[in-house]
């Protein structure tokens, strides 16, 4: 199977049985098996331009969009959005990474103009 799709970002669930990849231009998150098979497509406005991409230790899927400015958990199929976690009105403004600290339990977002925005998870 050969996918059209270049790849800016990729992630790999805890159990390596599961890749997660995105690409800028194409607004969308691809749900790959080891071996490659496409196991799910997941679309959402608020993935225009995806350009962060995370698995948390407990298999969280986080994803950012850059516009509208927005980081998303989508469950570990790679199927559904589970929750919205910060938007433009938390700060974010172009993010470009995300990574979840399991020592402080924070969600940290990197932007374009070389802000790092810190959210502590309860």
């Amino acid at each position: 199977m050969l996918l059209c799709f270049a790849v800016d970002k990729c992630a790999v669930s805890p159990t390596g049985d599961r890749l997660y990849i995105i690409s800028w231009n194409q607004d969308k998150l691809l749900t790959l098996a080891r071996d490659g098979t496409l196991l799910a497509t997941y679309t959402d406005p608020a993935l225009w331009h995806p350009d962060g991409l995370h698995v948390t230790p407990a298999g969280q899927v986080l994803v950012c969009g850059y516009w509208p400015p927005t980081v998303l958990h989508v469950g570990w199929e790679g199927e559904s959005k589970l929750a919205t976690l910060a938007t433009q009105e938390d700060g974010v403004l172009g993010p470009s990474s995300v990574c979840f600290s399991s020592t402080t339990s924070s969600i940290i977002v990197g932007q374009l103009r070389d802000d790092i925005l810190v959210f502590r998870v309860e």
